[in-house]
């Protein structure tokens, strides 16, 4: 017997989170769906969390795209009319890499076996996520996998596409400001150098700004290596001080207060709430176990507290738009058509229509952010350089000017 650490939800929506003496991660499972309980992880108490730096640079078995198509591909099989088997063998054939096949080989080994899909999908070590394995589930019990998958398949392909619309729009800020990096630098050390040279052959006295330049060259060529650890030190207590759970709370609190940043935030973050909430209600899912699955979708922690606060109001009866209003975080066109959905009874469609309205939203918010972040950051590359090059050209104009 051995000691395991299980997460699960109850009949009531609570999160349970405990411990359990079991021969087997599958007999936790069991247990907890013998209690009513809906498991959501069980692995071994002294089994590693795997969140050292060597995870940074560990490659996935199977990685986001992959899942995808495993998804679609599993779901276009099993329209038409393939056995679950035989459709888990045409997949094994089809992934290029020797990991995914092995992560198909051993889900179809599961299953043939006697384990459920969901259940053979849960055991490969957090590959598929809870919301992936409890949407499987779902559609198990409701007797309609097929659908539950195609479903699945669209909300990873929009959630897809819009954390790809928002990595597009970040790549040319920051190829500016690596550029400004590069070109403050090499000025900094080869040109500015050269200067100092020709002034100190001149003997010739320098206003206080080009000796301020002066000495931040020299600073950086003498103590260039200092650079690494003080940069290295302040990203490892950056990221340290974000994984405070206070401090990570102040930062996200004041990320929604910035005018511009706070909106494309708050747009971004709803966006993916209704879509995966809209995805698990339209799935069977009962709407508390829904609210608790889709929290861990939100990047800002002061909406996934608000979204958490809203769940504990709904297990009270409110309704679940009157319940996000109340917290007066998310955006009023999202909660009003949330509480219209309720009206009509049509909370899982009008849930994704929310969805794609703020996918548009943050695309227009991305493009207003974009069009006046570019310029700014052109106008600050081009002063510092400016700045740099007139601080040692203005004395040799001087100079030139005296003689």
């Amino acid at each position: 017997m051995a000691l395991f650490r299980y997460k699960a939800l109850s009949a009531a929506g609570e999160t349970l989170d405990g411990q359990m003496e079991a021969a087997s991660a599958e007999e936790v499972i069991v247990r907890l769906q013998d209690q009513g309980h809906l498991p959501v992880e069980a692995r071994r108490a002294d089994a590693g969390g795997g969140e050292g730096l060597g995870s940074l640079f560990k490659r996935k078995q199977f990685s986001d795209e992959q899942v995808l198509q495993f998804t679609q591909q599993l779901a276009t099989l099993l329209g038409a009319g393939q056995p679950l088997d035989r459709a888990l063998g045409i997949l094994l054939e089809l992934p290029d890499s020797a990991e995914a096949r092995r992560v198909v080989e051993r889900v179809r080994e599961s299953v043939r076996g006697g384990t459920p899909l969901s259940t053979a999908l849960e055991q490969q070590h957090g590959l598929f996520s809870r919301l992936y394995v409890n949407l499987v589930r779902a559609g198990e019990a409701g007797g309609s996998l097929q659908e539950s998958l195609r479903r699945l398949a669209d909300y990873l392909e929009r959630s897809a596409a819009l954390r790809g619309r928002v990595v597009n729009a970040l790549i040319y800020p920051v190829i500016l400001l690596v550029l400004v990096f590069v070109s403050v630098t090499f000025l900094l050390a080869v040109v500015v150098p050269q200067f100092q040279a020709l002034f100190e052959s001149m003997n010739a006295e320098i206003p206080w700004y080009s000796a301020a330049v002066l000495h931040v060259s020299l600073f950086l060529r003498a103590w260039w290596w200092l650079l690494l650890p003080v940069t290295a030190g302040g990203l490892a207590w950056a990221g340290w001080r974000l994984n405070q759970p206070s401090a990570r709370r102040a930062l996200d609190q004041r990320l929604l207060g910035w005018r511009f940043v706070g909106d494309l935030v708050a747009k971004l973050d709803t966006a993916r709430l209704t879509r995966t909430l809209g995805t698990l209600v339209r799935n069977g899912v009962p709407l508390l176990n829904a609210l608790n699955l889709s929290r861990p979708v939100l990047s800002n922690r002061v909406l996934a507290e608000a979204v958490e606060a809203a769940s504990e109001e709904v297990k009270t009866g409110s309704g679940l738009g009157y319940a996000l209003g109340r917290q007066k975080v998310f955006p009023r066109l999202a909660v009003q058509m949330i509480q219209v959905g309720e009206e009509s009874g049509e909370l899982d469609a009008m849930l994704l229509k929310v969805a794609d309205t703020f996918d548009q939203e943050t695309g227009n918010a991305l493009d207003r952010l974009l069009a006046a972040l570019v310029p700014l950051l052109t106008v600050v590359m081009t002063g510092i350089i400016g700045a740099i090059m007139l601080s040692v050209l203005l004395p040799i104009y001087d100079l030139t000017s005296s003689i």
